[in-house]
């Protein structure tokens, strides 16, 4: 195997017997939405393979149809130069396919030990088997930096490790390729650039790896091939040494698209939102504020970071009204109802505030609605949508066909029900009924969480437009790159409290993501073991 010196990497150009994987005609239909459309690729061994795309793309349903999950209609499976028929998982396990899923698929109160072998046990006696995997672990951690606890339960591990063991269930099963789809969107910037250690170990073993990322640093950084896919067809596989984030986002895209914000400084003014001590305690009566204070001017947007369940999400309901706290509110210099008859999100609204919820689904559609009827949600009272004692319904049609062609959503029909729009023309809804209402302060949760990169690009720019308006703009994001290139501050959440406060052009990715694992000595190098156990602590206390 030859090796580009420059990278370090075997190059992916150099002769081998056979591809890894060849997938030749592949077609895929769900009634009449074809999935997969005459799809033909070549995945060379011991190299990492980035596939991209938009959501609906197709990536999903080709790397199911490798997996076992979903049979395809036409086509042919090569694995290793022989044809291969993968009919379920257990025989794409045979073929010596791994897969390591966007969510884990491990048993929370089993071992780490006990997770590996579930499903792979070599006879009824569980001991030999569970004796056989610690050795290998042991084997498996000095070769590729996987050190795990074997005796842990995964219920007491952080996301990093909790996926270390993934792919550990996938090298115990004789896994020469792995597929990991979409693998650091749980991860701090310190566990992701690990895991990324990992396989580069992997692949310098002759392992071949498939990786399904949004994020096109990703692809850039570790990747030696991509392909890029768009409306179920394989458009393009490039070298990445040979490509650009540009040129993969108009391959996706089929336009130019604006890969950074554009915008100017912000011109912060008077105080909009002003938070003191805000606590809020959860349904099993953990807290999960941890008296909070922080404020937003009219003409900024304060960007709040941090790993997923860390209190951000509380925060955006207490502040919408949907939710219960203690502390003290103010919205333009008057205190907000935290517990009373006037504390509900029908009351935030008349104040002023709009919310985008971070789960559209859950909080901020109703899918079998149309989506006129989606637009009027929350502020069906208003005069303009009412004419007596009865909602003028026409009038609220005639505003969302508005708001469809002001925010280019496709199709632009308000009678389709919500579920049958694509997830960034779902979110396009919902950002389009919260920020036509001129609101004083928006709250926006995970504006772009399975968003195409065309339909990101239009979000942030509506979101900069109202700021530029003289809005306040309070943005919760796990997404790193979402919250540096918006945010005018940006604060980090951990465990409830604010770890710290910083301007974009004057901190960093590692900086902010070891705020964002508890760590306020972001000077000394701090290993990635340390993260991941501050990640994982049940008690609370912050270093």
């Amino acid at each position: 195997m030859s090796v580009d010196t420059q990278k370090g990497r075997p190059d992916a150009a150099a002769p081998a017997a056979h591809p890894a994987i060849e997938l030749k005609g592949i077609s895929k239909a769900f009634g009449p939405v074809q999935a997969n459309k005459d799809i033909a690729i070549r995945v060379m061994p011991g190299t990492i393979h980035g596939i991209i795309g938009e959501n609906g793309a197709g990536k999903s349903t080709l790397m199911s149809i490798l997996y076992g999950f979903y049979k395809a209609d036409a086509g042919e499976i090569f694995i290793a130069g022989q044809k291969t028929a993968i009919p379920d998982s257990q025989a794409a396990i045979a073929a010596g396919i791994g897969m390591v899923f966007q969510h884990f698929k491990l048993v929370e109160n089993f071992t780490v030990l006990e997770n590996v072998v579930l499903g792979a046990e070599d006879g009824a006696r569980l001991t030999p088997s569970l004796s056989k995997a610690r050795k290998l672990l042991t084997e498996l951690a000095a070769e590729y930096e996987l050190h795990v606890d074997p005796d842990a339960l995964i219920q007491d591990l952080g996301v990093g490790m909790q996926q270390r063991v993934e792919i550990l269930k996938a090298l115990y099963r004789q896994a020469d390729i792995l597929i990991l789809d979409e693998p650091t969107g749980v991860l701090t910037p310190a566990e992701a650039d690990h895991l990324f250690r990992i396989l580069e170990g992997l692949r310098r073993e002759g392992k071949t790896i498939i990786l399904i990322t949004h994020k096109l640093r990703e692809i850039m950084e570790v990747t030696d091939t991509v392909s890029v896919m768009r409306r179920g067809e394989m458009t393009a596989t490039v070298k990445t040494a040979e490509t650009s984030p540009e040129e993969l986002a108009e391959l996706m895209v089929g336009r130019k698209v604006l890969l950074q914000v554009d915008k100017a400084p912000a011109k912060p003014r008077e105080m909009v939102l002003n938070v003191e001590n805000l606590k809020v305690v959860g349904e099993k009566g953990v807290e999960r504020v941890k008296g909070i204070s922080l404020s937003v001017k009219a003409g900024e947007i304060l960007g709040i970071a941090g790993v997923a369940g860390n209190g951000q999400s509380e925060l955006l309901e207490v502040l919408g009204g949907i939710r219960n706290g203690t502390g003290r509110i103010t919205l333009n210099g008057e205190e907000i109802d935290l517990t009373g008859q006037n504390s509900d999100a029908r009351t935030r609204r008349a104040r002023g505030i709009a919310h985008v919820p971070e789960d559209r689904h859950r909080q901020g559609l109703i899918l079998d609605f149309h989506a006129w009827e989606n637009v009027g949600f929350g502020y069906h009272h208003d005069a303009k949508y009412n004419s007596g004692w009865l909602m003028d319904n026409e009038a609220l049609r005639r505003d969302t066909e508005a708001k469809i062609k002001k925010f280019d959503v496709r199709p632009p029909n308000a009678w389709q029900t919500a579920k049958n729009f694509s997830g960034g023309n779902q979110q396009k809804i919902v950002i389009a009924r919260e920020l036509e209402q001129n609101p004083d302060l928006l709250l926006v949760g995970q504006p772009t969480r399975g968003v195409d990169i065309g339909a990101i690009e239009f979000i942030h720019q509506q979101i900069v437009a109202l700021r530029d308006a003289g809005k306040a703009v309070l943005l919760v994001s796990v997404e790193l790159d979402e919250i540096m290139s918006l945010s005018d501050r940006i604060a980090v959440m951990f465990d409830g409290k604010i770890m710290g406060e910083r301007l974009p052009a004057e901190t960093s990715e590692r900086e902010l993501g070891l705020l964002m694992a508890g760590i306020t000595d972001t000077t000394r190098d701090v290993p990635v073991e340390e993260i991941e156990a501050n990640l994982a602590r049940k008690d609370g206390a912050t270093p």
